[in-house]
């Protein structure tokens, strides 16, 4: 093996095309279930180790006990946060139970399929919105065009955040989740600017918060806030927080599906034509395999609680585990010809959502409906759109939560916008 475990620490390992990237993690996935890497805290300027786990067994394991592997101790990134920053990313990614639990009951009723029923009206509306932003011109960065906006604008309708702050809160979340990269932060402090970012969203939804205090709408913070359940009542602080994990997290996993997904089908013409000659009946399976595929959370951290054993590891109270889902999802232990995108792939036991347990994603649902319905979308208005150059990814200053693509130029013959 040439591959060094390592790698996945650097940030060139991540600039990588996903092809090349995930070829390397193959060869990490060999030297073991849970690797020792140890990295330099650039907070406390010390080293630190934790243990990669690249197998999807291992992942199902740690992510179905919570009790073990905890999520509140420091935080689901690697190093553990300042206390500054975690005054604004404290969502309930970063608790444990009850506390997690009872948060979660709270936000959980607005992300059920019956829930969810009345909002995938606007998702459509939304998406032939954007798509009309652009058809007419032929040839575009998709992901400015289609692939930032279009989850953003579902999840601050959603809110009740208005449109006119919607660069606003793009230009922040771009700043969250670029993982240092200069054309989000320019020249300045990453570190700084993150949390310069977490401020002004943190701003934003507690301006929102008192006037839905005062002037009730239909949207999630006026329910929230407006909540009849006294023990079920959140503070600004916890709302502004559950928003940009919302605006984050929650808006990237379908931002970054749909280009890699985009950028997938374009290398994969085969794919794409079984696709488009069964658009609905296929969308399920073709959604789930772009998820598993290109894995746009990379990964996420639990802290273990005491003395056990998984796999024959025995881990000891404060050892810190990663899990990288990517890695994971082509695991050729569970998956037959891993490397393949094929949308009729069945079992697909992926864990792009995350592993089985209390932090499974809350908005799978509404995010296998975004997709579906964007590639809908696109193969009937765009049936010829494809990739017309070079893929950009993210380029991180160090191991990034998501592993996202930047730029995606696209061609297509031109159409009318069904708007006019």
């Amino acid at each position: 093996m040439t591959a060094d475990p390592a790698r996945i620490i650097e940030p060139t390992f991540w600039h990588q095309s996903l092809e090349t990237r995930m070829a390397e993690f193959a060869e990490i996935r060999e030297f073991g279930a849970f690797l020792p890497i140890t990295i330099n805290n650039p907070l406390l300027g010390e080293p630190e180790t934790f243990y990669a786990i690249t197998r999807l067994e291992e992942v199902v394991a740690v992510s179905k006990r919570p009790d073990d592997f905890c999520s509140s101790r420091g935080a689901t990134s690697i190093f553990d946060l300042p206390t500054e920053m975690l005054e604004y990313f404290t969502g309930f990614i970063n608790m444990d139970n009850p506390r997690h639990a009872h948060q979660r009951r709270i936000v959980a009723k607005t992300f059920t399929p019956t829930e969810l029923a009345g909002v995938i009206d606007s998702v459509e509306q939304i998406c032939a919105e954007v798509i009309d932003g652009f058809c007419e011109q032929g040839s575009v960065d998709l992901v400015q065009v289609l692939s930032q906006p279009f989850p953003l604008m579902i999840i601050c309708d959603l809110m009740g955040v208005p449109r006119s702050e919607l660069g606003t809160v793009l230009d922040a979340t771009n700043i969250i989740l670029g993982g240092g990269d200069p054309e989000f932060v320019d020249e300045g402090d990453p570190i700084a600017a993150l949390i310069g970012a977490g401020i002004l969203l943190t701003e934003l939804m507690t301006e929102l918060v008192e006037q839905r205090r005062i002037n009730p709408t239909d949207d999630l913070v006026s329910r929230l806030v407006h909540n009849e359940a006294p023990d079920d009542m959140m503070k600004p602080s916890e709302i502004a927080s559950f928003f940009i994990l919302l605006a984050t997290a929650g808006n990237d996993t379908t931002r970054n599906a749909i280009s890699h997904g985009m950028d997938l089908l374009s290398k994969n013409p085969d794919q794409r034509r079984l696709w488009q000659s069964d658009v609905d009946g296929l969308s399920a399976g073709a959604v789930d395999e772009i998820v598993r595929a290109s894995s746009p959370v990379t990964h996420m951290r639990r802290t273990v609680t005491g003395d056990i054993s998984v796999s024959d590891h025995d881990f000891h109270d404060g050892d810190k585990v990663v899990m990288f889902y990517g890695a994971a999802n082509r695991d050729p232990r569970v998956f037959d010809n891993p490397e393949t995108f094929d949308i009729l792939r069945s079992p697909n036991p992926h864990v792009g959502f995350g592993g089985p347990g209390p932090h499974f994603c809350l908005g799978a649902h509404l995010a296998r409906r975004e997709i579906a319905i964007v590639f809908r979308e696109l193969l009937r208005r765009l049936p010829d759109i494809e990739v017309s150059g070079e893929s950009i990814p993210l380029q991180s200053s160090g191991l990034p939560l998501v592993a996202g693509l930047k730029h995606l130029p696209v061609t297509f013959t031109p159409t009318a916008p069904v708007g006019k």
